[in-house]
């Protein structure tokens, strides 16, 4: 399939726009230049409209729109689970963990953990860290996003990787976080507008022109896949299994995910309040309830449309090729949108913490001025590895947001762990939780190579369990010694609005019935 050339106009106005839009936000005033605040964390003055679409379009990515439609294809509604219960997750995150940071005024995550244990564990986890940003996450979403470019335009998919991310960092090497995060509301806007456009008019054609009818065929004609909690039997349990979606290893990995990963969490330590924040997050929630309208109904529905898809990865991508004139380009626009505003976050926190983790920590005096420009360097060497290594890691597998999930379930635990006793039990110490993020690293790998059939969920909530019993016994044994802390644990406001109250209260109220209706 061939772009026709009013899609093309289309993408070309987006691109030139976006690019024009982030570079005009991230200006500076007069002579001022910018220094690490202003590129790291947007002068600590983020909205709460800018941090709420930042965080779903840091997020909402190739491995999302494309991985989790691919999913849908196999698994069906189940794997909604992912966004659903990320919109309880947050809700979390806003009351019990951001507070502290802000409290504390953390640029990164591994700053925190210095202040919270010692240098050591700053510095192995902030070149793991880097790892998996780069290795998994960059690459992730550029094989993603050249897939579909590739499929809706037939441009080769090497060429495909290199274009998405030079343009991805020409369009954050500038401004930093505040590009990023002020032009989001333009990327998720238009990331739910042309995802919206897409399943209705995947579910008109399944319907033969009604919406409705269409759903209702799906619901029908494939009632597998509106199972939300698999049973043992499900040839997808291993990926979801059963209760744990809702119970067990998913909030490990959400938890992580949301709570202290630098390039989601970075939107909230940005933000000019606490109650800022807060507000963002509540907006953030709401459009997790709403992406699997835009992003798994799709993909059940080209079961019905392109039966037989040769790798499920293709299902949005053929979807999109059904697509007429003027509105194949809006969805393409929509989807590339998607992977380079989450292309530009992913590059912006990577040289947030090669700069304030590795950098500042060897050359404590370094000039303002000068820790941007290292930052701008390391944004351009992360691209350059992430290009280079797509194919060779991610060319091999067929869904690849599980890979995505497989690989960071083996370090989700320990972080859970050493950030969890590390913000509520004064008594852990480094060496506990040093100790026991190794050991819940080891132990996936046991359970990866002895147990691969053994589902990856249930790992993680184990593994967990495992780093907490070890990390608790080892402070314990520690003597105990006056608190050498450098980070305000105590003295934290949790309380909240009526506002987010009552928020939180209408999250768990959908959650509730979304899962009734479709247990």
């Amino acid at each position: 399939m061939n772009l026709h050339p009013v899609d093309i106009t289309i993408l070309v106005v987006y691109a030139i726009g976006i690019f024009v839009l982030a570079q005009w936000v991230s200006r500076e005033k007069g002579s001022h230049e910018k220094n690490a605040q202003d590129y790291f964390l947007a002068s600590r003055a983020l909205p709460w409209w800018a941090i709420g679409t930042s965080l779903i379009a840091a997020n909402i990515s190739a491995e999302q729109i494309v991985g989790m439609s691919g999913s849908g294809y196999v698994m069906g509604m189940a794997i909604a689970s992912y966004e659903w219960m990320a919109a309880l997750t947050l809700i979390v995150v806003g009351k019990w963990i951001l507070p502290v940071f802000l409290k504390n005024g953390i640029y990164t995550m591994p700053e925190f953990l210095e202040k919270r244990y010692s240098p050591g564990v700053r510095t192995v986890m902030a070149i793991f860290w880097l790892v998996l940003y780069i290795f998994v996450n960059l690459t992730s979403i550029l094989w993603l996003g050249a897939t579909a470019v590739n499929t809706i335009t037939g441009v080769d998919i090497d060429i495909a990787i290199i274009g998405l991310g030079v343009f991805a960092l020409v369009y954050a090497l500038y401004g930093g976080l505040k590009a990023v995060a002020l032009t989001d509301i333009v990327q998720v806007s238009l990331l739910v507008l042309g995802g919206l456009m897409i399943t209705w008019i995947a579910l008109s054609t399944v319907g033969d022109g009604s919406v409705i009818a269409g759903f209702t065929r799906l619901t029908t004609e494939l009632p597998e896949k509106f199972d939300m909690i698999l049973s043992e039997d499900n040839p997808s349990y291993r990926h979801l299994p059963g209760l744990a979606v809702l119970l067990g290893g998913m909030w490990v990995m959400n938890v992580s995910y949301w709570g202290f990963n630098q390039y989601i969490i970075q939107r909230g330590l940005a933000a000019k309040s606490v109650g800022e924040a807060q507000k963002g997050i509540v907006l953030a929630a709401f459009l997790k309830l709403l992406m699997p309208v835009i992003i798994v109904l799709p993909g059940i529905a080209a079961v019905i449309l392109n039966p037989g898809l040769e790798r499920p990865d293709q299902a949005y991508p053929s979807l999109m090729a059904m697509l007429p004139t003027g509105i194949l380009g809006l969805v393409f626009a929509a989807l590339v949108a998607a992977i380079i505003a989450s292309t530009g976050s992913k590059i912006n926190s990577i040289a947030t913490i090669f700069t304030m983790d590795l950098y500042r920590s060897m050359k404590p005096d370094t000039e303002q001025r000068r820790l941007v420009t290292v930052g701008r360097i390391a944004a351009v060497v992360s691209i350059i590895i992430a290009i280079v290594m797509t194919r060779p890691l991610l060319g091999s597998f067929d869904q690849a947001f599980q890979y995505i999930q497989d690989f960071t379930g083996f370090v989700t635990p320990g972080i859970c762990v050493i950030f969890l006793l590390g913000l509520y039990w004064e008594r852990t110490t480094a060496t506990a939780a040093m100790v026991a993020a190794l050991a819940t690293v080891a132990m996936s790998a046991a359970f990866y190579v002895w147990l691969p059939d053994y589902p990856f969920m249930n790992r993680v909530g184990w593994t967990f369990v495992a780093g907490v019993v070890i990390a608790v016994a080892i402070s314990m044994m520690s003597p105990r010694r006056e608190t050498a802390l450098r980070v305000d644990i105590k003295n934290v406001d949790f309380s909240t609005g009526t506002g987010f109250n009552v928020a939180a209260f209408v999250v768990v109220a959908i959650l509730a019935v979304l899962y009734y209706v479709w247990w």
